[in-house]
């Protein structure tokens, strides 16, 4: 509940670790690989490095975006 207010309100570190929540199904979260990029996304547009290494590593695996070697590096 309260990491969800912090990244409502854009705190970068919450959306990141929301991200990871979703991703791996974690606190009642469903897994989504799409919504765990969704947030990560977030995170990283503003400069949170876990996050930018977590969406580059969705876009190497093709979770969540289509494949995309190029963007993940």
């Amino acid at each position: 509940e309260w990491l969800r207010k912090a990244a409502d309100q854009g705190y970068a570190h919450a959306q990141s670790n929301l991200g990871v929540m979703y991703e791996h199904g974690r606190g009642g979260l469903p897994q989504s690989d799409a919504l765990a990029v969704e947030w990560y996304r977030k995170a990283a547009d503003q400069g949170d490095a876990q996050a930018q290494h977590n969406l580059g590593c969705a876009y190497g695996k093709g979770q969540g975006v289509p494949q995309n070697l190029t963007e993940a590096l």
